[in-house]
């Protein structure tokens, strides 16, 4: 039996997750696209494709939390509030990168 250590494997699979989920957002290909390639002619195609790399997030961040696995690094506070509501709807996907107050963020640096 090998030794992994888990928090490093927990940690790179939230950041699997997270990354796989992003290119949902971005309408990009994602291994769903090759298990379901039918999928694509139908319009409600991207908002699944969305739904289950959420879930695949959802279930990794569950299991690093039950291990005490620090899952949070690499998330905005913005996406832990997100993650930590479950649920997804427009506003998560509207929302997620958050380009808006980065934006607002840099004119008030800017302004003194």
């Amino acid at each position: 039996m090998s030794s992994v250590d888990l928090k490093a494997f927990f940690q790179e699979r939230v950041i699997e997750a997270k990354n796989q989920f992003e290119r949902t957002i971005d309408c990009k290909y994602t291994e769903f696209d090759t298990l379901y390639p039918y999928m694509s002619e139908h319009p409600q195609f991207f908002w699944y494709k969305r739904y289950v790399a959420w879930q695949e997030l959802l279930t990794i961040i569950k299991l690093s939390k039950e291990l005490d696995v620090k899952w949070d690094d690499s998330f905005t506070e913005k996406q832990i509030d997100y993650v930590e509501k479950k649920v997804l709807d427009a506003k998560v996907l509207d929302d997620w990168y958050d380009f808006a107050n980065n934006e607002e963020e840099e004119s008030s640096v800017n302004e003194h």
